[in-house]
């Protein structure tokens, strides 16, 4: 394959963007690895991630 004149720009490009993406990933996964960990810390403290049971907006309330 003949990538003509620029052929050492066109393979740099590649290998940036490659290694951008590669680097990305990385810290997504390393992320997701932290925030696993503090979400069980918080869990062993009984913190829970479940938001508390709010009343709907249609329903009456009796405030008298």
């Amino acid at each position: 394959m003949d990538l003509g004149p620029h052929s050492g720009f066109i393979i740099a490009s590649y290998l940036l963007t490659a290694g951008a993406v590669l680097a990305l990933l990385v810290w997504v996964l390393l992320d997701r690895r932290k925030l696993d960990a503090d979400l069980a810390r918080l869990a062993e403290q009984g913190i829970s991630r479940a938001r508390p049971q709010q009343p709907s907006r249609g329903t009456q309330t009796d405030r008298t």
